[in-house]
């Protein structure tokens, strides 16, 4: 799928995923659920379409569309920046534990769609062993 704005059209696509500081299991209910509302939120924000995405208990996967003025290491940075500091506002048991305010490792993984077809990406997120929800970004239980 093509995606425009006011200046061109395009189809870029990239594989994300990030974990948390020493792949502790911090994101559970209501954290999750906050921290997808919170993704979400700002994708909308910078025009990033999200095709799909799963929070794990200690990880973020997500399959997105983003526009060609933003590089793929700002949007990552935005997203894991923002996230970590909004949900250790809301959650001070994640700022008793990330007393550093570092919720996320460094690093991420990327992978632009291309070798690897959409289609291949899309079924390993959906198939993340996390039961299936009414919307295309699941939450583990």
């Amino acid at each position: 799928m093509e995606y425009e704005n006011d200046m061109c059209i395009y189809n870029i696509k990239y594989h994300i995923i990030w974990v948390t500081k020493y792949r502790y299991k911090v994101l559970v209910k209501p954290i999750s659920i906050r921290l997808r509302d919170l993704i979400i939120q700002g994708c909308e924000a910078r025009n990033i379409k999200i095709i799909k995405g799963s929070v794990g208990k200690d990880h973020v996967h997500m399959l997105v569309s983003c526009p060609p003025n933003l590089s793929p290491s700002k949007t990552v940075q935005y997203l894991k920046g923002r996230s970590s500091r909004l949900l250790q506002e809301q959650y001070p048991e994640l700022r008793k534990r990330y007393w550093g305010q570092h919720l996320w490792a460094r690093g991420y993984f990327l992978r632009a769609v291309g070798n690897v077809t959409e289609e291949i990406v899309k079924n390993y997120i959906e198939n993340q062993e996390i039961p299936v929800t009414k919307s295309d970004f699941k939450v583990e239980e």
